[in-house]
Order: structure tokens, then C-alpha cells, then sequence
């Protein structure tokens, strides 16, 4: 049986899919990037009248993607120190993974699970990181 989850404290999904989906005792987070709940606006991403970006900051997109998923998680019934296994999606590589990969360790002090780190040309929205996680549920 699989339970779908959203929460409010989450930025609204950019399509036609929950932010979670429990299964078991583990839960399965869609992608989830660094908009602010009810917001369109993206912490630290300036844009021109076409959309397109024309500076971006990614310490206050890290920060707010890693905010959005404590809280996916927190609703859920799961916690930070519950995720088992991290992708992150990086537009940008060379310049943001020395970056990322710094404020990672901030929030990773406890706990460490497995990670893959890919980088894309593009996500749905104009964002440089989003991040697909399992955890597990307290029981």
C-alpha cells in the first residue's frame, strides 16, 4: 500500500505529482527544489522579463532545498537523520559543487547517506539544484 504526501510547508509541485509517497516503512521524495511555499520567486535567482536567468546564488538555493526537504520529511513522519539515499541535480558543476558540497557537510554532520551528485542542463524551473531523497519512517 503507498500513501501520497504533500505538504504545505513545501514549495507546490511543478506538475501532477505528490511530494511523497510513503511505501513500507520507507518514503520516496519527488524532486524537490528551492521555491519558497506559495512563492514563484526563487531564493537568490534573479531573472530577466523573458524568464531566462540572469544571476543566481547557490548558497540560498542549497539552503532552501534542504529546508523544503526537512520539511517534506517532517510532515511525513520522518526526519532529516532518516534520509538513506541522496541524488542532486547541479546545472552548473565546475562552479556550484565546491559550494554545494560545503554547505552539504553543514547539514550532513550526523548523518551521512549515500549520495550521487549529477549535473543537467536544465530543471523545470529556473533553479540550479534540486534533490531526490529516500528515507525511512519512524516507526
Amino acid at each position: 500500500m503507498t500513501d501520497s504526501v504533500n505538504s504545505d510547508k513545501a514549495p507546490e509541485p511543478v506538475g501532477p505529482y505528490p511530494h511523497a509517497r510513503k511505501v513500507g516503512n520507507l518514503l520516496f521524495l519527488s524532486g524537490v527544489g528551492p521555491r519558497k511555499p506559495g512563492m514563484k520567486t526563487i531564493p537568490g535567482v534573479e531573472l530577466d522579463k523573458s524568464g531566462n536567468i540572469l544571476s543566481y546564488n547557490i548558497v540560498d538555493q542549497c539552503r532552501s532545498v534542504f529546508e523544503n526537504v526537512r520539511n517534506i520529511l517532517e510532515d511525513a513522519g520522518s526526519h532529516w537523520d532518516n534520509l538513506v539515499d541522496v541524488t542532486v541535480f547541479l546545472t552548473n558543476m565546475k562552479n556550484d559543487f565546491p559550494v554545494y558540497n560545503q554547505i552539504y557537510a553543514e547539514y550532513f554532520k550526523n548523518n551521512q547517506p549515500c549520495r550521487t551528485t549529477v549535473e543537467v542542463t536544465a530543471l523545470p524551473t529556473p533553479i540550479a539544484i534540486e534533490l531526490k531523497c529516500i528515507a525511512t519512517i519512524r516507526k
